[in-house]
């Protein structure tokens, strides 16, 4: 997933919806999925493999609704 300005801004908009902690790991860096300066500093790019973690009351939801997004293609289609 290649993780620009607007894409970053979705995922850090989505994932601040929920009361779960939503955290990303690249690498072996691991981030708060809620700082948009966190998400576009893991240079995320297309091939990237990233996982995501949610821990909290609406964990579920809140993993269902992060994997939507990234399947849409944050939205912005191809």
């Amino acid at each position: 997933m290649g993780l620009h300005a607007r894409a970053s801004a979705k995922l850090t908009q989505l994932a601040g919806n929920f009361q779960a902690e939503v955290w990303m790991t690249r690498n072996g860096r691991r981030i708060n999925a809620k700082s948009i300066m966190g998400v576009m500093m893991l240079a995320a790019g297309i091939g990237s493999t990233v996982t995501i973690e949610t821990e909290g009351p609406d964990e579920r939801e809140a993993m269902d609704a992060l994997l939507k997004l990234i399947a849409d293609k944050f939205g912005e289609g191809q």
